[in-house]
């Protein structure tokens, strides 16, 4: 990969792609986070008083807000300044350091556990129960794989029997709630579930996660992230946009019909594209490094994987017109 080292830690590094590629700023597509490219639509309406502390009962309002939409009770639920925080908080609350981790996987699950450990998605769902702690991914990035709410619910019961933790990254989950572990947590399992707010919502840069957990769990967490978690912005955001469920509803169908349109696009050009999470897709080709240049060199930026140089995640252009230059810059090698 040489030159691309700069991209291969983590997505989003749009600044280092324009200094590397060239190209204005405001030419730039970013394909290379997952995050949807069309946010709730009312953050700009939200009044925020900056000069205040955000007040507990607000907070409250949030979590509770957060909670009816993963299907937990409220007090099951604690804000984070968002899930790769909780991820990475996780382990300093008792949690074994012994950790296997469904590969392949987000790299803050090894970054967390010194005693990381991988094995691929099926020898996890497989596993026997373990001792220690496992952690996946559902849907899983970068590879867009999934697994039933009954397959989860099945691997907590075997960790449960052997003394063990279950952590289930649902990042991505409020695509696919039908999906989520979370209305599992506190039924006598040994279940973590961390939960982003910003990929769903568009709106990453508001830093803003939430870990399900145990009451128990949840207030060591607390103890480590103090009176104010997150910032009165997020609170207040949050909150609202947790409510909105008309928008909610007719966001997951909208990013059902933008990932049709981009799978179409992708096997036109040869191109099969992997996964069910309809925020990204991923792709496998042995010009990988080379379609990454190419597209960079369209003011276009896409992740690529140094554990894996023939993998290329595309993430949602934002509309027709974006669409329509990656297509242009796919036919043009």
């Amino acid at each position: 990969m040489g030159a691309l080292h700069d991209w291969l830690h983590h997505g989003g590094n749009i600044a280092a792609a324009q200094a590397h590629f060239g190209q204005g700023a405001a030419d730039w597509i970013d394909l290379s986070t997952g995050i949807n490219p069309d946010p709730w639509p009312g953050a700009a309406d939200i009044r925020v008083d900056w000069r205040a502390l955000p007040a507990p009962t607000a907070l409250a309002e949030l979590e509770h807000a957060a909670a009816a939409h993963f299907g937990a009770p409220p007090d099951y639920v604690c804000a984070v300044p968002g899930s790769e925080m909780a991820l990475r908080l996780l382990p300093l609350l008792g949690l074994p350091d012994d950790a296997l981790i469904a590969s392949p996987a987000y790299r803050t699950y090894a970054d967390a556990f010194d005693g990381a450990r991988s094995a691929s998605r099926d020898a996890v769902l497989a596993h026997a129960g373990h001792a220690g702690t496992l952690v996946i991914a559902n849907p899983n990035n970068p590879d867009g794989e999934t697994s039933p709410a009954e397959t989860l619910h099945h691997l907590a019961e075997t960790q449960s029997a052997r003394g063990g933790w279950l952590i289930v990254d649902e990042a991505f989950g409020d695509c696919m709630p039908e999906l989520s572990a979370a209305p599992l947590v506190g039924a006598g399992l040994p279940l973590i579930v961390t939960r982003s707010f910003g990929k769903f919502f568009g709106l990453a840069g508001l830093r803003l996660g939430f870990a399900i957990a145990p009451p128990k769990l949840i207030a060591r967490l607390r103890a480590f992230v103090g009176s104010w978690p997150v910032s009165a912005g997020a609170v207040a955001i949050g909150a609202a946009a947790y409510a909105d469920a008309a928008w909610i509803a007719a966001t997951r169908e909208s990013l059902k019909t933008q990932a049709d349109r981009l799978d179409s696009v992708l096997r036109r050009h040869g191109l099969s594209p992997h996964g069910n999470c309809p925020l990204f897709r991923l792709v496998e080709t042995a010009d990988a490094s080379a379609l990454f240049e190419r597209l960079a060199r369209a003011a276009i930026l896409t992740r690529p994987f140094d554990y894996a140089p023939h993998w290329l995640r595309i993430g949602l252009p934002g509309g027709m017109e974006a669409l329509d230059r990656l297509d242009r810059a796919l036919g043009d090698g």
